[in-house]
């Protein structure tokens, strides 16, 4: 059996009719550039979530720029984030010239460990940056918490967990300010580079608008330093074809994990905290000898993927913050045995059960 890790073919082929009709329209009207179809997903998008502003933008690194830049995030201040993650959340706090602080992780759950924040809280720090990984947001109450005492914003990389629910509402009515991704492996994807900043605050939310159209207020009037951050049309037209259908596969990606749960022994799978849900962007396991069982699994058609296999603080162009030694273990040690098996919501059961049973012979 041969498995296909996203099969996001397969998913164009079930909405194709959609997606081809919405992307056309855009061709006949020409509009490629904030046209009537990004407004329209804005709008789906707040309906969605109940959050109040939507304001799509070119992919999920520019939002997490566009967030930082909403908060006036000044050279030299300080950001607290996890460094088990994708480069982009630690990478656009260099960007801004502010300073990455770095705290460890909890073991369970991949996400920021929030009895590790406060220590790390410095006359400088400005804000608290988890990433909800794989899916899954982190412990906000906790994060939120520490933030209030210390006069923190709080800002959400929630490029993997678009559709996560903490406490029974989206997970973007949890910070100031949330980020995510609509890059096409993500659960809900694009055909291209994507993104969209969501806030409730009615300030931040006209500052990003601007920010987005290089600070523009009015044509050719720019009252902010801002980027070119805009969402193609195109773009918003796949994305209006697929939400229609997200709440079904968010279902069936829950099934495909709760399978894996149950079929996976002697592995330690992913924990998935009693107050909120996981998207389940990937469902990472931890494997010992992980670059032998990703071989032999490879040559039994089934693909994985390591995300991620070194943590920030021990990438090149962070060397200038001068982290060394094992600071950070427990993202140490998950960088050495994370591994992410084949994940979305179209998987038969018949595969499902050829990985698990793989695996575990494997392993």
């Amino acid at each position: 059996m041969k498995i296909d890790f996203a099969k996001l073919q397969f998913q164009y082929q079930l909405y194709k009719q959609d997606i081809d009709r919405n992307i056309q329209a855009v061709l006949d009207k020409s509009n490629y550039i904030l046209g009537e179809e990004v407004s329209v997903l804005e709008t789906m998008l707040s309906e969605y979530t109940g959050v109040k502003h939507v304001l799509a933008c070119s992919n999920g690194t520019d939002a997490l720029l566009l967030a930082m830049m909403a908060i006036d995030l000044q050279p030299g201040d300080e950001v607290i984030t996890t460094p088990f993650t994708f480069i982009a959340t630690a990478e656009t706090i260099a960007l801004m010239q502010a300073k990455p602080i770095f705290v460890d992780i909890q073991p369970d759950s991949f996400n920021i460990d929030p009895a590790e924040i406060e220590a790390a809280i410095t006359a400088k720090t400005r804000a608290i940056m988890p990433v909800s990984l794989y899916g899954q947001p982190a412990d906000m109450t906790e994060i939120n918490a520490i933030a209030i005492k210390h006069n923190l914003k709080v800002i959400i990389d929630g490029a993997q967990s678009f559709g996560a629910l903490y406490d029974g509402k989206a997970e973007a009515h949890h910070g100031d300010i949330y980020t995510t991704s609509f890059f096409p492996a993500k659960p809900l994807g694009c055909y291209g580079d994507g993104g969209a900043v969501l806030t409730n605050d009615d300030q931040y939310a006209e500052k990003i608008k601007m920010l987005r159209v290089h600070g523009q207020n009015e044509r050719y009037r720019h009252k902010y330093i801002g980027m070119g951050g805009r969402l193609d049309t195109i773009q918003a037209a796949v994305l209006l074809a697929k939400l229609p259908h997200y709440q079904q596969e968010l279902r069936d990606r829950q099934a495909v994990a709760a399978t894996y749960h149950t079929l996976l022994r002697g592995l330690v799978t992913p924990v998935l905290r009693n107050n909120r849900n996981s998207v389940w962007a990937q469902y990472t396991v931890r494997v010992q000898k992980r670059d032998q069982v990703q071989a032999d699994l490879k040559d039994l058609g089934i693909p994985v993927s390591v995300h991620y296999p070194m943590p920030l603080h021990r990438q090149e162009c962070f060397q200038y913050l001068g982290l060394k030694g094992n600071l950070f273990p427990v993202s140490e040690q998950a960088a050495e045995e994370v591994m992410s098996l084949p994940m979305n919501p179209f998987m038969t059961e018949n595969e499902i059960h050829y990985v698990a049973d793989k695996l575990n012979e494997i392993s």
